[in-house]
């Protein structure tokens, strides 16, 4: 333990000496946050785009919070969300609703707090649910260079600011879809998701970026849409979508681990959401589940045979009771666990420091 701690303690120091910024505890000093990534974190995106048929923008969802559909897959807030309220700074808008405001003439500039380019169904892989009209991190990476060139988000605004990272559900999910026969084996495939992933964050390092949450992938094979795939199991999460998730998290780990000594300056956290997840499964009780396998909305077996809000749908009582809100996302009682353990968490959870100590890195750039 005490070499584990040393290791931490180096690893961070050599980070503020070769960092051209100087860094300080002065609060939380994050002007804005800059999301990318999946369902997990689209907070209305696909809404406003016409040609996406991943959508979440009817009844229940965001009936427990918001009292009216979102855009959000849960039934209230997501990670990103939190960590907002947590920080004090206001909820992102979606990408596409703050440029459409900006084209209506409702207002002259985009949110000063950050902006939110998370497409539900996308994935790292540019052919990941294709055919659905979703918009993959490579296009949310161009839609915020395009942004920046336009000076819409400055150099100063990049710096300070948080970046968190999500994607890669879609495409391992689709890996074993029975209408989307793999061409890779599945070592060769999560390579290949690595090899986008790895440069989606690259790119946004070069742009400037300087403290980046890179969010694990959570245990796939347990969500309760798994049933909808030829030979996965009812009883119990599908292993082998799991190994691939367990790989694929390791390889982003990593990553994340070179990220200081590669662009000096820039500073990386994991967060590990995939052991967080499993810890609620293994002791429901305790973090106030009553069920950690079904769906609270859907139909069918576990909940996982329709989506909620769709025709023949069915809700339970309490939906924070779920570990699960739909078919395939955690329920906003699950997110806020989530967040919670990341935001201020141990080493187990987030690593090598949590979001609140992110944070309060305060950026003085150096010109």
């Amino acid at each position: 333990m005490e070499r584990v701690k040393l290791q931490l303690f180096l690893f961070i120091a050599s980070f503020l000496v070769v960092s051209r910024s100087s860094f300080c505890v002065l609060g939380f000093n994050v002007p804005s946050i800059f999301i990318f990534g999946d369902s997990i974190f689209d907070a209305g995106n696909n809404h406003y785009n016409t040609n996406c048929t991943a959508q979440a923008d009817f009844s229940p969802y965001g009936s427990n919070f918001f009292h009216r559909p979102t855009g959000r897959f849960t039934n209230g807030r997501t990670v990103a969300d939190f960590i907002s309220e947590f920080i004090g700074i206001p909820l992102q808008k979606p990408y596409l609703e703050a440029k459409l405001d900006l084209v209506n003439g409702n207002r002259k500039e985009y949110p000063s707090n950050g902006i939110n380019f998370a497409s539900a169904g996308g994935g790292v892989l540019p052919q990941t649910n294709r055919q659905m009209g979703v918009t993959p991190i490579q296009h949310q990476l161009q839609q915020f260079k395009t942004l920046v060139q336009q000076n819409h988000i400055t150099k100063k605004q990049i710096e300070q600011s948080l970046f968190f990272f999500e994607s890669g559900s879609n495409d391992i999910f689709s890996y074993f879809h029975p209408l989307d026969a793999p061409t890779l084996n599945p070592d060769a495939y999560v390579q290949s998701m690595l090899t986008q992933a790895t440069n989606f964050v690259d790119q946004i390092c070069k742009l400037g970026a300087r403290r980046i949450a890179l969010f694990s992938l959570g245990p796939v094979g347990c969500i309760p849409a798994r049933i909808l795939l030829h030979g996965a199991p009812v009883s119990k999460c599908y292993g082998k979508m799991n190994k691939m998730v367990k790989n694929y998290n390791m390889g982003l780990e990593n990553f994340g681990k070179t990220i200081p000594t590669k662009y000096p300056g820039s500073f990386a956290v994991y967060g590990d959401v995939y052991k967080t997840v499993q810890i609620f499964r293994a002791n429901p009780k305790r973090y106030g589940f009553s069920d950690v396998t079904d769906a609270c909305c859907g139909d069918g077996t576990l909940g996982g045979l329709l989506q909620c809000g769709k025709e023949g749908y069915k809700l339970c009582a309490n939906p924070n009771e779920y570990m699960f809100w739909d078919y395939f996302h955690p329920s906003e009682h699950t997110y806020k666990l989530v967040s919670k353990a990341l935001w201020s968490g141990t080493h187990y959870r987030i690593r090598p420091v949590n979001l609140k100590t992110l944070a309060n890195m305060s950026t003085n750039i150096q010109q």
